[in-house]
C-alpha cells in the first residue's frame, strides 16, 4: 500500500516501540494492545472517536462526527471520480480500487459507484456516450 515518507516512518516508530514494550505478543497483527493482543473493533472505535474529539473534529458530546470508515470511502470515491473525468475504464480497473481498499471480493467495492450524486452524475454521462453503448 501506497505511504508518505512520514507515515512509514512513523509506522517505524511504533512497530520498535511495540517490540520492545511486548516482545512475545499474542497475536502476530501489526498493531497490538498493551497485553500483545489484536485490537478489537471497538477499542479502535472508541480511540478514533477520542482522538476525533482530541483534534476537534467532534465536540465533546457528540454523538456524530467523522467515522473510520470515511477515511477509506472519500479515497475511494475520489479515485473513481478522478477515473471518469480521465475517461478511464472504470470497470477494468474496479480490481486495483478493490485491492488497494483490502476488499476481500470486489462486489465489496462496487456501491462505491453510487456513492455520492457527483459520482452518480459522471457514470451517467459515462453511460450516455454513443461510444459505451453495446
Amino acid at each position: 500500500m501506497p505511504l508518505h515518507p512520514s507515515t512509514q516512518q512513523a509506522l517505524k516508530i511504533y512497530a520498535a516501540s511495540r517490540d520492545r514494550s511486548c516482545p512475545n505478543p499474542v497475536s502476530s497483527s501489526f498493531f497490538l494492545s498493551e497485553r500483545g493482543t489484536r485490537l478489537t473493533e471497538w477499542a479502535v472505535r472508541w480511540t478514533f472517536v477520542k482522538l476525533s474529539r482530541e483534534a476537534g473534529l467532534r465536540g465533546d458530546n457528540d454523538s456524530r462526527g467523522p467515522r473510520l470508515h470515511d477515511l477509506r470511502h472519500r479515497p475511494a470515491v475520489t479515485t473513481l471520480l478522478r477515473w471518469y473525468r480521465n475517461s478511464v475504464d472504470v470497470q477494468r480497473h474496479l480490481l486495483e480500487l478493490a485491492t488497494y481498499l483490502g476488499h476481500a471480493h470486489i462486489t465489496d467495492t462496487y456501491w462505491y459507484l453510487t456513492a455520492t450524486p457527483e459520482l452518480l452524475q459522471q457514470a451517467l454521462l459515462r453511460a450516455e456516450q454513443p461510444e459505451s453503448r453495446p
